[in-house]
C-alpha cells in the first residue's frame, strides 16, 4: 500500500520541473492527483502517462493568480473525486527581470507577488473548505532559501517567498482545529531542466554550487520532502520549515 493511498492531491505547477516530479511520485504512492497548470498539452500527456503506469490523475487548467480559474479548478477536482486531502502550492518562480528594488521593474514585483504569494493564498482559500469537509488535510507551501538568507538581485522574489513562510505559520495556527496541517518546503538551487539549461548558457555561474555542502538538489529531493509532509507520517507536524538546501543555510 502506498504512503498516500486513498488521498486526493492537488499539485500546482505540475506540468514541469519539481511539480511534475512530485505529481508523479504522489501518484506512485497511491494518490489520485490533480495536475494544475497552464500547459494543457503537457498536463494531459503527464496525466495519460500516469494512468498508463497504473495511477490516476487529471489535468485541470489553472492560473493560480486568477480567482475564477482557481475556483473552477478546485470545483472540477471536487466533482470528480469528492474530496481533497493534499494541496502542494508549488507554482512560482523568479525571472531575470528581478534585481535590487531600486532598479527592478515594479511590474516584476507584482508578478512575483501574484504568482508566488497570492497564488499560494488563493489556492489555499479554495482548498481549505474541501479539506475541512474531508476531515482534514495537508497543505505544503513552497518557499526558497531567499526567504531565509540575503541574496542579491532577488528583492521581488524574496518579498514573495518571505511572505509565504510567514503565511505558513499563520495558516498552521488558524486551521489546526480543522485538522489541516500547513508546512513549507524551502529548496535551494534545484537542477530542474530550466535551471540546467540556464547553467549551460552561463557555465561560470555553476561555481555557486561550491556554497552547497551537498551539491545542488535534484527535483526528486524536493518531491520526497513534499511526500513526507503529504503523508500521515507527518501527522503531528505543522507550521514547520523543511529546508532541502544541501546545507547552504548553515554554511
Amino acid at each position: 500500500m502506498g504512503r498516500l493511498s486513498g488521498k486526493v492531491a492537488f499539485v500546482t505547477g505540475a506540468t514541469g520541473g519539481i511539480g511534475e516530479v512530485t505529481a508523479r511520485l504522489f501518484a506512485r504512492e497511491g494518490a489520485r492527483v490533480a495536475l494544475a497548470g497552464r500547459s494543457a498539452d503537457r498536463g494531459e500527456a503527464i496525466a495519460a502517462d500516469i494512468a498508463a503506469s497504473g495511477g490516476e490523475a487529471m489535468f485541470v487548467s489553472t492560473d493560480v493568480s486568477e480567482p475564477d480559474s482557481v475556483e473552477a479548478a478546485f470545483a472540477a477536482v471536487h466533482a470528480r473525486y469528492g474530496r481533497l486531502d493534499v494541496l502542494y502550492n508549488n507554482a512560482g518562480g523568479s525571472t531575470a527581470a528581478d534585481g535590487p528594488l531600486t532598479v527592478a521593474p515594479i511590474e516584476e514585483f507584482w508578478r512575483c507577488i501574484r504568482l508566488d504569494l497570492f497564488g499560494t493564498w488563493l489556492c489555499s482559500r479554495s482548498a481549505i473548505p474541501l479539506m475541512r469537509a474531508s476531515g482534514g488535510g495537508s497543505i505544503i507551501n513552497s518557499a526558497s532559501i531567499v526567504g531565509e538568507m540575503g541574496i542579491p538581485n532577488r528583492d521581488a522574489y524574496t518579498a514573495a517567498k518571505g511572505g509565504i513562510i510567514a503565511l505558513t505559520r499563520s495558516m498552521a495556527v488558524e486551521f489546526a482545529a480543522d485538522r489541516i496541517r500547513v508546512n513549507v518546503v524551502i529548496p535551494g538551487a534545484v537542477m530542474t531542466p530550466r535551471v540546467a539549461a540556464f547553467f549551460e548558457k552561463e557555465p561560470h555561474l555553476k561555481k555557486q554550487e561550491e556554497a552547497y555542502l551537498l551539491g545542488f538538489a535534484d527535483p526528486i529531493d524536493v518531491a520526497n520532502a513534499a511526500l513526507f509532509l503529504a503523508s500521515d507520517e507527518s501527522r503531528r507536524t505543522t507550521g514547520q520549515k523543511l529546508p532541502v538546501d544541501s546545507g547552504i543555510l548553515i554554511s
